[in-house]
């Protein structure tokens, strides 16, 4: 009698003692149905679940906020929700002028004919629904409007498949074919040898004026002016970004090239560099991340940087076979969204570009509608960084 009167004691306490936990986990499900911009201070929002067949959940498609990385540090972006509490520290562009030096954007982009699966898989972003090929010219078109509105005068390139259809009705974009093999698995590689022929032509081109050239993968975010690294370091022929990666040290979305003649000619030795250590060492990983091997090897064998420059997020320069590199930090220059753990350092007030790559892509869709309901900047860097602790489906 006594002991069964001490276990339901027992089970009084427990059931005392475990409640609220009971309750808290109840109120955290509950508050899966509100949407991203109804986020409150402690900054923990989510967006409505969508189903697959069966009612089976599929990879999140939602955004998922967590806290802001980064808070107490004084070159930190601070949020409270989704109000930044400081403000990014823009670059001043140059003045505008005819004999003034300009920069263009340069990306490789092409399309892939959909299955019937692909087509009928639609995902809903804000108020619009696309398929696979709709997703990818909508994060095309992010592309150039984050660049159209962060320095207004630049010009965007997009190289492509001749075979490709598709229109960009953007003001000062422009598409250009060239020839080549852009099959999934081969995409890799075209883009060195597309960038290679592109300074070909402009090597065969008489320029009026000096026309700089930034080659970067098509899924980035240009959020400050980048026409400052051409002034501030007048004694490079190539810019590349870096971090304390030992096996990829480089991030290949960003290739920056002078628009001088020797600039243009010392850049495209340099990817006809890269592009035979890709084909002769690292075929293997022909589809992802062969040109990134390449340059790694690249650093390592020919430049003897050991990895020490690289761990630390600072500018620095280097001499390859009287090619000047400059080396510019991701942390800056190629910022990632934290994925999963993610970074726990935060966003850098001086940010130039985010990088939305892999699963990322649908955060640079959301972020570009935010702007453009707020036309706030550092709002929507809270977005992003509040933002990317869960793996989309694009």
């Amino acid at each position: 009698m006594w002991g069964r009167w001490r276990m339901g004691a027992l089970l009084l306490v427990a059931v005392v003692l475990f409640l609220p936990l009971l309750i808290s986990v109840s109120e955290l499900h509950r508050r899966k149905v509100i949407g991203w911009n109804s986020v409150v201070g402690n900054g923990i929002a989510f967006s409505n679940e969508v189903s697959g067949k069966a009612g089976n959940k599929r990879k999140l498609d939602h955004l998922l906020f967590g806290p802001a990385a980064g808070q107490g540090l004084s070159d930190r972006l601070h949020c409270q929700g989704l109000k930044a509490l400081n403000q990014t520290r823009r670059s001043i562009p140059s003045e505008s002028c005819d004999a003034c030096e300009s920069v263009s954007f340069v990306a490789v982009f092409t399309l892939y004919n959909s299955s019937e699966t692909e087509t009928s898989d639609r995902l809903t972003v804000g108020n619009v629904s696309y398929d696979k090929s709709e997703r990818s010219i909508a994060i095309l078109h992010a592309y150039i409007d984050f660049i159209q509105v962060s320095m207004p005068t630049s010009n965007v390139v997009i190289l492509t498949d001749p075979a490709a259809s598709f229109q960009i009705m953007k003001e000062n974009t422009s598409i250009l074919p060239i020839k080549g093999d852009y099959s999934r698995g081969n995409l890799m590689l075209q883009r060195i040898t597309s960038y290679i022929e592109f300074l070909e032509k402009k090597l065969s081109e008489r320029a009026e004026r000096i026309n700089h050239f930034i080659f970067t993968d098509s899924d980035i975010a240009v959020v400050d002016d980048l026409g400052h690294i051409f002034v501030d370091y007048p004694n490079f022929h190539v810019a590349l970004t870096f971090r304390n990666n030992k096996n990829q040290p480089i991030n290949s979305g960003f290739i920056a090239v002078r628009g001088t003649r020797e600039g243009i000619r010392r850049g495209k030795l340099f990817l006809q560099m890269v592009l035979e250590v890709y084909t002769s060492k690292y075929m293997r990983a022909s589809r992802m991340l062969g040109d990134q091997l390449a340059l790694a090897w690249i650093m390592k064998s020919l430049l003897s940087l050991d990895g020490k420059e690289f761990s630390k997020p600072k500018i620095f320069m280097a001499d390859l076979q009287r090619t000047s590199i400059l080396f510019l930090p991701c942390a800056l220059y190629n910022w990632t969204p934290p994925e999963g753990a993610g970074q726990f350092h935060g966003m850098p007030l001086d940010i130039k570009i985010v990088h939305f790559k892999g699963s990322r892509k649908r955060l640079m869709l959301e972020a570009w509608n935010f702007f453009n309901s707020s036309a706030n900047l550092p709002d929507m860097l809270c977005l992003i960084l509040l933002s990317g602790r869960t793996k989309y489906d694009f």
